[in-house]
């Protein structure tokens, strides 16, 4: 089957094949720069792999260019009739600049991915006609039967050369942000004693580097280097509220020259912080999971200049490479000193100074807490889904599962994933299906949870501490968590950046957060399986459908957001702060066609709280309000329910139409709190089935998720 490709026993060379001249010809054909010269331990790192020992772990400052290392190595190799490297790493989508330097030096790179299923045959066509000099793919693979079976197997008699990037995630650090990474240890311990490994990474301190000794082998080799970055200008800036931050952005990035990037550690507020700067006058382009196939777009924006920056999740942190990028900044403190060394070394490759900027605030602990405490499943969740598998020998899907289970679809992937990875594994997956097998879970998966959690807190309260430190100490800080030498660490070459903020941005950043509205998009699918007592499944008709809505606030934020809190679980009653707010939104939000009636979700345990607020809007816009919806069956809360099918059915025949009250003009239906939006899609579909007009859903705060 890949009778074209070099056999294993022709690599096995005692001749020397390295040639510095070619080396340094394609290190200059991948930058573009023809008077390109190797960094220090690039050259022997490459010499090392093509005729040194077969194991090399290079630990590296970002930027620095790890990635001519495989490239130029992975090169010459073929080019002396070697077969085809392969390159494991979680960064494939943010790879693109690698690539493009690779395929300069004529290197055939090719990726095998989630995204690009279709392709696989062709790839592996191209493989077996000895057309791919690398193959590039995500540790999520190697989890993979077709892959492993149809791809692999093949493909691991010919491979001259493994490339493990990233390599600190083979650590223990690396286990809850890419758990398939642990499937390496058992790839590498099969491996061909006579294939070349190469492990590279930026953030291995000596407990990493003692974890991948013991996964790459006992004769791995390490080159290590200085991790001091001289370019970069590190500073903290503590700002409680957001509004302060936003101010404090607005004006900077004024001053600031150049381009570059703005980390945020939620979706949420990378739109938020966007949407803000471009009020400003600023162009900048939110980078999040949700950007889909926008990113390369919008990388390649950022890569030409045209845009400010990008404000970014973790969605944009290890792999993107603008050498010219002169500022990072981070809305809130990150978790660990690994991950903010990776994301600051984006800045100032190849400039002579650029700012790394961290401003911290009183919510990023809050969303830390809730990042290390949903990193593992609960004994309970594992206990509940690994009852329901032994319930049902022939096994369940995901969606059949959540059908069982009170749990999110995350906590359910989340769980079976990790349990899967566990050798030998308690459950096992045979298509879409998951099984119990005979397997107990070991007491080692608790053991390893608990030893991560207690790493987790301790990087976080290291964090805590760079924060604090005076101007001027920050890299030093850095090297040593990383168990680098700090003493050749030198002054700053830029001053430190104002505090300051003029009070007007301040105003302007706190009525902005106050009308910062987030939308509420109408579900299309009932829940899989359907809803029993309304008969409902499949498609949603267009005609039963709501139409796109808005909410005022997220719950619990700063603002309006602790108003409705306040409102609704204090008081019980919504101020008329909330009722000016709504009215805002309303007129600038300008549904058409515009309802001309109010309505409201109704509740048995507290009757009068939503009624009440949503008459009063209705007076403040000058609507009339009809109690058009009546609850016929008390339910436990949304609130008690964790995946959108157990919030389905809760809902599902709780509510009833009183049809003399519905006009068939359109309608603005309100409710206080959103969550999963099914009580807001069963009350339009009921509403429009009995004659109403177009429903526009309005909510006053968006819930958070119990995760």
């Amino acid at each position: 089957m890949y009778d074209t490709l070099p056999q294993a026993s022709k690599y096995q060379m005692t001749e020397t094949i390295y040639s510095a001249e070619r080396a340094l010809e394609l290190l200059r054909l991948g930058s573009g720069q023809v008077h390109a010269s190797f960094r220090d331990g690039q050259e022997e790192a490459i010499q090392q792999m093509i005729d040194g020992d077969h194991r090399l772990l290079v630990v590296q400052k970002t930027g620095w260019g790890k990635s001519f290392v495989y490239f130029i190595s992975t090169k010459i190799l073929r080019e002396a009739g070697c077969g085809p490297a392969l390159l494991v790493s979680p960064l494939l989508a943010l790879m693109r600049n690698q690539i493009a330097a690779a395929e300069r030096m004529g290197v055939r790179a090719a990726t095998i991915n989630s995204d690009n299923i279709a392709k696989w045959t062709e790839v592996e066509a191209k493989i077996k006609q000895n057309e791919i000099d690398i193959l590039l793919i995500s540790p999520e693979r190697l989890a993979n039967e077709r892959f492993r079976t149809e791809i692999l197997g093949g493909l691991s008699l010919h491979v001259s050369l493994v490339v493990v990037d990233e390599a600190h995630c083979i650590s223990d650090w690396g286990h809850d942000f890419r758990p398939h990474y642990r499937l390496l240890e058992r790839f590498i311990r099969n491996m061909p004693s006579n294939i070349k490994l190469l492990a590279t990474t930026a953030t291995a301190n000596n407990r990493v580097v003692e974890d991948l000794e013991n996964v790459l082998g006992p004769n791995l080799r390490i080159s290590r280097g200085d991790l001091n970055r001289p370019s970069l200008t590190l500073q903290t800036i503590r700002l409680e509220s957001k509004a302060e931050r936003l101010a404090w952005l607005s004006n900077q990035l004024t001053a600031l020259a150049g381009h570059g990037i703005i980390y945020t550690l939620t979706v949420r507020d990378a739109n938020q912080v966007a949407n803000w700067l471009n009020s400003q006058g600023f162009d900048v382009e939110a980078y999040t999971g949700e950007s889909g196939s926008r990113r390369p777009e919008l990388e390649q924006a950022l890569s030409e200049n045209r845009i400010k920056a990008l404000v970014a999740t973790t969605a944009l942190g290890m792999g993107y490479d603008k050498p010219d990028l002169s500022f990072v900044i981070h809305y809130q403190m990150p978790s660990s000193v690994v991950a903010y060394y990776q994301q600051v070394g984006r800045a100032g490759r190849a400039l002579n100074a650029a700012y790394g900027i961290l401003l911290s605030g009183k919510e990023e602990d809050d969303i830390a807490n809730w990042f290390i405490k949903s990193a593992f499943p609960t004994n309970e969740e594992v206990k509940e889904v690994v009852a329901q598998l032994e319930a049902h020998p022939t096994g369940l899907s995901v969606p059949q599962l959540l059908k069982e289970v009170n749990l999110s679809q995350g906590r359910v992937e989340k769980t079976l994933s990790l349990l899967a990875l566990e050798s030998p594994p308690p459950i096992t997956k045979s298509g879409r299906h998951w099984q119990k097998t005979e397997v107990a879970l070991s007491e080692d998966f608790w053991e390893r949870a608990e030893r991560l959690t207690t790493l987790r807190r301790r990087e976080q309260q290291r964090m805590r501490e760079y924060v604090h430190l005076p101007f001027g100490h920050h890299m030093s800080f850095l090297i040593s968590e990383l168990d680098g030498d700090p003493s050749g660490v030198i002054t700053s070459s830029l001053q430190a950046l104002s505090e300051d903020f003029p009070k007007d941005k301040l105003r302007e950043a706190n009525i902005f957060l106050k009308r910062y509205h987030l939308p509420i998009n109408p579900r299309k699918q009932w829940p899989n399986g359907g809803l029993k007592h309304s008969n409902n499944h499949g498609k949603i008709a267009k005609s039963y459908q709501a139409n796109s809505g808005k909410v005022l606030s997220l719950l619990g934020d700063a603002g309006l957001g602790d108003l409705v809190n306040v409102g609704k679980n204090q008081q019980q009653y919504f101020s008329d702060e909330l009722i000016d707010a709504c009215v805002v939104m309303f007129k600038e939000w300008a549904p058409q066609p515009a309802p001309t009636w109010v309505t409201c979700v109704p509740s048995l345990r507290n009757p009068t709280l939503v009624p009440d607020f949503a008459k009063r809007l209705a007076q403040a816009l000058n609507l009339s309000f009809r109690v058009a919806i009546e609850k016929i069956d008390s339910r436990p809360e949304q609130n008690k329910f964790n995946n959108s099918f157990q919030q389905a059915r809760n809902v599902d025949g709780s509510l009833a139409p009183i049809r003399d009250q519905i006009l068939s003009s359109p309608v603005l239906l309100v409710d206080d709190v959103i969550l999963s939006g099914w009580t807001l899609t069963i009350s339009s579909w009921l509403l429009r089935k009995n004659g109403s007009g177009e429903v526009w859903p309005l909510t006053l705060a968006q819930g958070k998720p119990n995760e």
